[in-house]
């Protein structure tokens, strides 16, 4: 036997050992290749977390609003103490709520980045808004990536990053504009039918019961050999990799590298909870389209319905949604809860080989 720690496997992006999933494209902003440990032998990755500052006063969890500058700055510190490599600012609640102008959002947002880029010059800074305007205003103060959560709906947005060089989030809403709450979305094959549509195929009791429209003719010895019959959920997995793929196409056209175009499935934006626990459950299809998988699964709805429990208590069922969408090959997590999201990911880094334990002496010393 040796003492000799093994090796770790570095980039997991083709070549995976075996039983672990590969994982999703690096990232990089500015030309820094972000979770990666140049200078550790075998250039160990670990997730990356993306902590949440908002400079609201309407958000959904009350503990991350920060519209006071002091408040919000003390965030930015806690975040980066405790692990995060990109801070995420938004000056507009993502769902319904009071009208926030564009000239309003700036306001609140791109003085603020302008001061974390200047107290905090090695953390990477975000900004999570749908308007072009926004996002110039707000690359042009320092910020390295624009987080489009409402996936193109001004189609401006992605030439803005391309012209100056920052980074771009593409996401998928199913046709949802922003500020607007699902209802009874579904996603027939073909695409996500129209609000009000009824939860058709997508609702639990379809599932059980899979019929000729879904690809599957019946279970004539088919189940009894373990092959199981399609899943019509995976209708929503398809409309999400068909417009993740073209929406980062465009990013890479108006100039965007596409190491610098990350795409996020966006839980609950468009979605019912089966739909954002399916996307869970089908990470590893995400994870192969070529560019880094963000994870937007903090506190969301889904983790409350999931366990019937308001955001305040959603910690666990959110880490556990973390650990799972990490095994399976996601790279980027956007977290309240730094610290513990930190840990969750350093140890899936680590069982998947990834990156290294931080301290291996049991059994050695």
């Amino acid at each position: 036997m040796t003492d000799a720690a093994p090796p770790v496997h570095g980039d997991r992006t083709s070549g995976a050992p075996s039983g672990v999933p590969p994982q999703s494209a690096p990232l990089v902003l500015r030309g820094r290749a972000v979770g990666v440990d140049e200078a550790a032998p075998g250039r160990p990755e670990r997730p990356v977390v993306m902590a949440i500052v908002n400079r609201t006063t309407d958000s959904f969890y009350a503990p991350a609003r920060a519209l006071d500058d002091g408040a919000a700055l003390e965030a930015v510190a806690r975040a980066w103490s405790q692990g995060a490599q990109i801070v995420d600012v938004g000056g507009v609640r993502a769902g319904s709520g009071p009208v926030v102008s564009a000239a309003e959002e700036i306001r609140r947002v791109v003085p603020f980045v302008e001061r974390v880029r200047a107290d905090f010059p090695d953390l990477l800074v975000s900004v999570d808004t749908w308007r072009a305007e926004v996002a110039r205003e707000a690359a042009l103060a320092g910020a390295d990536l624009i987080n489009d959560t409402w996936a193109g709906h001004d189609p401006a947005l992605v030439e803005v990053a391309g012209e100056l060089g920052v980074g771009v989030v593409c996401s998928h809403t199913g046709g949802a504009t922003p500020r607007t709450d699902p209802f009874r979305v579904s996603y027939p094959d073909g695409g996500p039918a129209g609000r009000g549509a009824g939860a058709g195929r997508d609702a639990p009791g379809a599932l059980s019961a899979p019929s000729e429209d879904d690809g599957y003719d019946g279970y004539d010895g088919r189940a009894a050999a373990g092959i199981r019959p399609p899943d019509p959920r995976d209708a929503l997995v398809q409309d999400v990799v068909t417009t993740l793929t073209a929406a980062a196409a465009r990013a890479v056209a108006c100039g965007v590298p596409a190491a610098s175009v990350l795409v996020d499935p966006t839980h609950d934006f468009g979605k019912n909870t089966w739909h954002s626990l399916h996307l869970v459950r089908r990470t590893q299809a995400l994870a192969g389209l070529g560019h880094p998988l963000l994870m937007a699964l903090s506190r969301k709805d889904f983790v409350g319905e999931t366990l019937d429990l308001p955001p305040g208590e959603r910690l666990e069922g959110t880490l556990a949604a973390t650990a799972v969408a990490a095994w399976l090959g996601a790279r980027v997590f956007r977290a309240h809860d730094v610290a513990a999201t930190r840990r969750v990911l350093d140890m899936v880094a680590a069982i998947r080989g990834d990156a290294p334990p931080a301290v291996a002496l049991r059994g050695l010393a």
